[in-house]
């Protein structure tokens, strides 16, 4: 169960130890502050003792994140607050396929190499 500070929302950047400072759950966010862009990540424990990355996004769009009782920790940057709603439903993205094209295409421009030729 989460600790008695635990709470149910967001309302500024950094990293949120799930079960201390934020209760698990759904939580919602209008989207990015501005005209910029709303950065989140799920950490988890990973195999080597280290933290692992269990799910990100980087949207201009308002957000929907599933945080597990198993997941460590929850970071935001540049999102509005987030507010617990059981309610709301994550949308389960895209697959790899779908995604491919944007991904090779950002990767490119970050200095990965050319995109690869699509099948």
């Amino acid at each position: 169960p989460p600790g008695p500070g635990a709470k149910t929302t967001m309302d500024h950047d950094g990293t949120f130890a799930v079960g201390t400072d934020i209760v698990p759950g759904t939580y919602t966010s209008a989207g990015p502050v501005g005209k910029g862009a709303c950065y989140w990540k799920r950490l988890g424990p990973g195999t080597d003792g280290k933290l692992a990355l269990v799910d990100n996004a980087m949207s201009k769009r308002p957000q929907v994140v599933r945080i597990e009782p198993t997941d460590t920790s929850f970071k935001t940057d540049g999102c509005q607050p987030w507010q617990k709603n059981d309610a709301a439903t994550p949308d389960p993205g895209k697959s790899p396929a779908e995604a491919g094209v944007p991904l090779e295409i950002l990767n490119s421009l970050i200095g990965g190499g050319a995109p690869a030729p699509r099948p």
